[in-house]
Parts: structure tokens; C-alpha cells; sequence
């Protein structure tokens, strides 16, 4: 879509020129930009001339710029020890968008729409993803990917924030992971994405993410009995109506699908 009240476009290039003027918004992959009218929009700052490396390997773990593309992030190679690997693949493909699409949209512009379906939001809420973000005023914060959607299509990032990248820990690549998803459609958008981790140490993790409106991380010491798993899916109270699905649908194939994730964990014990 042509967005005719852009007048400017600045390539950002230090941090200096991240500071937005009025009417300025930021431009990464601009998959959702430029897919509907911006009338309070008159400029763009571009983030891919930042320079950003798109994937680093840390001591700590592994390091995902935000203007890494999606397509980029599903060819990951795995390293030693990595079982979680497959995750990064899945997770791209609750995604509904077609190749053109995951060779532009970042996992940073992903993450920041946060739309209740938002794949990378699904993945980094799975990992235990941190986010460390830029602020207007120079400074900056790290919070859990988890965290920043407050809804769908809403989020705790102010005007001016910048996400500049986001950490995955080693402990959360080591471990096992089960991948669920679900939508009414062959080819619709993911009503429910469903995900399941057990660490090295014997802790586990479930999240349900795309059903509700914002993710909730369901974390144990080891892996919950069928009955708890199932009671404390289905507790969460944002489950949503629209025309993908009901709210009461979402709800129980969200535990339907957890306890099928548990199960394939369960024979890694």
C-alpha cells in the first residue's frame, strides 16, 4: 500500500537518529506498516541501516537482533547440545504469511505489534527471551519478551522505544521443547499456539499464547500432573471470541494440545 502522508525518510544509522520528530515511526521490515493507512503518520526512520547483526552466539546464549527476519531466524543452524532447535522453525511457521512475507518481517517489528498471534512472541515466551530496550531519553531497560504484550495489538512499550534485540539463555536452548498449533482454517491465522519446555534440571514450562489475549507462562518444578496442567490452562481468564474462534474453543483445545505436549515431554524423563 502506497501511505501518502509520508513526506520524509531517514536512515538511521547511530542512536542519535532514532529520536522520532512528531509524526515520525519506525520502519524495520514494514510487513504491517505498509498494509494499511498511516494518516498519523509523516515520516519514517529505518532501522535496517543500523547495522544490527541479525544472529550472535554469546556465552550467555544466543543473541537475535531486531531486524533479523523471520526467514533468517527459521535457517538457524543448531550447536552442540541445542536441543531446542526445532522450536525456532515451528514457531516461524504459526506465523500465517507467505516466503515474500518471512523474508522482510523481523522479530523485532513482530514482537512490538504484539498481536495476540504474533509467532515470535510464541517463541520467545517458550525460551524465557529477554528484551533489551532503547529508550528516547538514552537510556535502557531488559524485560521479558513475555511481558511486553499487554494485549492484542497493544503493548508496555512507550513512544520512542526501540527494541534493539532479544536474549535467549543457554539453560532454555539445552532443553526439550513440544510445539502445538491450531486454526479453524488450512491456511488461517493460528488460534492457538501451545508450547512446552523441560530443562536440564528437571523444571517445566508451558505457555499459551495466540488463544489468549496476552501470554501466560505456566512454570513448575517438574513436569505437572495432567489434571493440574488442565486446570491451570484453562484458568486464564483472556481467552477470546473472534471470527478465528470462541472463547470457550480456544480454551479447551489449548488444554487439549498442553496435555498432548506434556505427554511427548514425559518420555524424556
Amino acid at each position: 500500500m502506497d501511505l501518502n502522508t509520508i513526506e520524509t525518510l531517514r536512515r538511521a544509522r547511530t542512536r542519535e537518529d532514532l529520536l522520532l520528530a512528531p509524526g515520525e515511526t519506525f520502519l524495520a521490515g514494514g510487513t504491517w506498516l505498509f498494509s494499511e493507512p498511516q494518516v498519523q503518520r509523516t515520516g519514517l526512520v529505518d532501522l535496517s541501516t543500523m547495522g544490527w547483526k541479525s544472529i550472535e552466539h554469546t556465552p550467555e546464549g544466543l543473541r537475535i537482533g531486531a531486524t533479523c527476519t523471520i526467514a533468517e531466524l527459521s535457517r538457524i543452524s543448531p550447536r552442540a547440545g541445542w536441543a531446542a532447535h526445532p522450536i525456532f522453525f515451528q514457531a516461524a511457521g504459526a506465523l500465517l504469511a507467505s516466503f515474500k512475507i518471512w523474508n522482510v518481517a523481523t522479530v523485532g517489528g513482530n514482537i512490538c505489534r504484539s498481536y495476540a498471534a504474533a509467532a515470535m512472541v510464541s517463541l520467545g515466551a517458550a525460551l524465557d527471551a529477554t528484551a533489551l530496550i532503547w529508550t528516547a531519553d538514552g537510556g535502557e531497560y531488559v524485560l521479558p519478551v513475555a511481558e511486553i504484550s499487554t494485549g492484542n495489538g497493544t503493548n508496555v512499550l512507550a513512544e520512542g522505544d526501540v527494541l534493539r534485540c532479544v536474549d535467549i539463555p543457554a539453560h532454555a536452548l539445552r532443553a526439550r521443547t513440544g510445539f502445538r498449533k491450531i486454526a479453524l482454517a488450512e491456511l488461517g491465522r493460528s488460534a492457538a499456539v501451545l508450547t512446552g519446555r523441560l530443562d536440564e534440571s528437571g523444571a517445566a514450562v508451558f505457555t499459551v499464547t495466540a488463544s489468549t489475549l496476552r501470554p501466560r507462562v505456566l512454570r513448575y518444578d517438574a513436569l505437572p500432573t495432567s489434571a493440574r496442567l488442565r486446570e491451570d490452562v484453562r484458568a486464564a481468564d483472556d481467552y477470546y471470541t473472534d471470527p478465528l474462534g470462541t472463547a470457550d474453543w480456544r480454551r479447551a483445545v489449548s488444554a487439549v494440545l498442553c496435555e498432548e505436549i506434556r505427554q511427548e515431554l514425559l518420555l524424556w524423563t
